[in-house]
């Protein structure tokens, strides 16, 4: 504008500026709208939170004029151009300054150069024949200047209004300016807020379950906890507590949280590093053998306390690597402990065999599993078979066992036994002395 308005002048006389400025300003605000700041209006104005600066401007603001509209006042000024901060006083109230600094104006040929402004409260919200002077006003503001208001009523909105000067001889249009605003002062001001971290004290085990608890401090309205591991988002929780089993050694759990629902504030702290303890525990690999056949399992680890389980299936569950002669499929666990820390990996021997024994059976007259299977015993007609109870009572036997004459579920005189688990044992007898024991759970 201060370009076209420089070359338009060329050749006109003093007289004729005035028009001219006039109607270069009606074609600019055609075009100059979409330039403005939002808080331009009253319904969108700014709102300054305490100890923080504001880069703030007018330039191309203008004024909305009628009876309820927010530029419909008269103070020490009449608005040109104006734009709108609010602030919101704190569950005490008080004074209150606005100090407005590095003042940076247009300069255009019949353009003032002064800033006006006044701190106000509205009856009703942005009605500007509703406001009152809450605090000073000012006009004819070149440099920096402050504004002050004295005991503000607590949890109270206000607004800081300023406007272009537009008074002087030769002076067409109102001034512009950029500049920079910040607000302070006992009835705004508000504790610091901070947060806690509670973070184990020592060392933790991998994959252990491990708490972090937030405690906010001076931070009201606070909806969520944000958790970071190494800086990386882990996870968002509405409780004041974390937990994880993902920690690494040398890990960093950070929290932050926003406090305040006027001017938020960020609330953050970042913990210590993390001791992780971690130790091998390998069971080795899986095997397979064949029936009757005995193996080795390969077990390593450094930790001094270990054992495995099942332990009665090993030749010593104190041993790496014990003998052991499983007589169906069985899945052994290798468990090590060393500075107060447990970890266990697994191995399994399947055993190959034509007969597939059952570890489960449900008698109770549906016609489905109602009897102890036992698939491939055809070749042992003379299969002998005892069941025990969990106190090694002997509760049922037979000999030539058969899909025929298959366990029901009840004693050897015929009472039916209780749901549980019962331990058997298969002699073959027929051309091979072959043994095989297990348990079985028999379901009601």
């Amino acid at each position: 504008l201060n370009f076209v308005k420089n070359l338009v002048f060329k050749g006109v006389d003093v007289g004729m500026k005035g028009v001219v400025i006039f109607l270069l300003t009606c074609i600019w605000s055609c075009f100059s709208v979409f330039s403005q700041e939002s808080y331009n209006t009253c319904d969108n104005a700014l709102e300054l939170c305490p100890n923080q600066t504001y880069s703030i401007n007018n330039i191309d603001a203008n004024v909305s004029v009628c009876p309820t509209c927010d530029d419909a006042f008269a103070f020490c000024f009449t608005p040109d151009n104006t734009i709108w901060t609010t602030f919101t006083t704190n569950a005490v109230g008080g004074n209150v300054t606005i100090s407005c600094s590095n003042l940076v104006f247009e300069i255009s040929l019949g353009q003032d150069t002064e800033l006006q402004a006044a701190i106000v409260q509205a009856g009703f919200p942005c009605d500007g024949s509703t406001l009152a002077l809450a605090g000073t006003c000012v006009s004819n503001e070149t440099g920096n200047f402050v504004l002050t208001a004295v005991g503000l009523a607590p949890s109270t909105t206000y607004y800081v209004v300023f406007d272009g000067d537009n008074i002087g001889a030769g002076i067409a249009l109102p001034a512009e300016c950029t500049f920079d605003v910040a607000i302070s002062g006992p009835g705004v001001d508000r504790p610091v807020s901070s947060i806690a971290l509670l973070e184990p004290a020592g060392p933790v085990c991998a994959q252990e379950i491990v708490t972090f608890t937030a405690t906010p401090s001076e931070c009201p309205d606070n909806t969520e906890y944000r958790w970071y591991i190494n800086g990386i988002l882990a996870a968002t929780t509405v409780d004041s507590f974390f937990q994880t089993t993902a920690l690494q050694n040398g890990d960093i759990v950070s929290v932050e949280t926003d406090c305040y629902l006027l001017c938020p504030e960020l609330a953050t702290i970042t913990g210590t590093p993390i001791s992780v303890i971690t130790f091998s525990v390998e069971a080795g690999p899986d095997q397979t053998i064949n029936a009757g056949q005995s193996v080795i399992l390969g077990g390593f680890t450094g930790a001094p306390v270990f054992n495995w389980s099942p332990s009665f299936l090993v030749s010593n569950p104190q041993d790496l690597n014990p003998v052991t002669s499983p007589t169906e499929t069985t899945t052994y666990t290798l468990t090590a402990t060393q500075n107060g820390c447990t970890f266990s990996d697994q191995a399994t021997v399947f055993v190959e065999t034509g007969i597939e024994i059952p570890n489960t059976f449900s008698p109770n007259g549906d016609g489905k599993n109602d009897t102890w299977i036992i698939l491939g015993l055809q070749p042992y007609p003379n299969a002998y078979i005892s069941i025990y109870n969990r106190w090694g009572t002997e509760v049922y036997d037979i000999l030539g066992y058969s899909d025929q004459k298959a366990w029901n579920g009840g004693s050897t005189r015929g009472a039916p036994l209780s749901e549980g688990v019962y331990f058997y044992v298969i002699e073959l007898r027929d051309a091979e002395e072959q043994v095989f024991k297990g348990s079985i759970t028999l379901i009601r």
